[in-house]
């Protein structure tokens, strides 16, 4: 399995994004956005490191997968997984046409909008805004994965921040404005 494993701050990622993506012979036609579940905050206070990115890949590797999310995001950043240039594994319905973006935490039972949570939140509307930019995908796409209709993970990512879909999308939106008028 091809992996990235690496970290950027939001404002890196909105440049990995642009000439990554830019350069693409595939692109995703939308967002998924998804929630670990377990790991939690509480079980990763300060975030991923790489060597869970590594055991990342060897668990979705022991399942037989040939990639897994493009992003995930946590309390520090954005860390890129699967390669942006190829379809991911994330979503039965939607894997070869979007791109999955995974967010540290069980938003079941973590908050979402303050603690780490709003951390895991604020990097996440900047990895959105990125992508959704970089791909020329309009913000009113986004889904959440208990959207897919094929999917056996109904809570994903979480009743908190399914909660917060429309602000998260008018959010992100407001983001890809703002970066096109630097």
């Amino acid at each position: 399995m091809n992996i990235i494993g690496k970290r950027f701050s939001p404002d890196e990622f909105w440049g990995y994004a642009a000439q990554t993506i830019g350069e693409a012979s595939w692109k995703g036609s939308f967002v998924v956005l998804h929630n670990t579940g377990s790991p939690t905050l509480a079980q990763r206070p300060s975030g991923l490191t790489s060597e869970h990115i590594t055991n990342l890949r060897l668990y979705y590797e022991d399942l037989g997968w040939h990639a897994g999310p493009h992003l995930f995001i946590d309390q520090n950043g954005i860390w890129v997984f699967s390669p942006l240039t190829a379809p991911g594994v994330h979503s039965p319905s939607w894997n070869h046409v979007s791109y999955g973006v995974e967010q540290l935490g069980d938003f079941d039972r973590e908050a979402y909008t303050s603690g780490p949570g709003a951390l895991v939140r604020a990097n996440a509307i900047s990895a959105l805004a990125a992508l959704h930019h970089a791909a020329c995908i309009d913000s009113a796409t986004l889904k959440l994965h208990r959207m897919d209709p094929k999917t056996t993970h109904r809570d994903c990512p979480g009743a908190h921040c399914a909660d917060e879909f429309e602000q998260i999308m008018r959010d992100v939106h407001a983001a890809v404005v703002a970066r096109e008028q630097v």
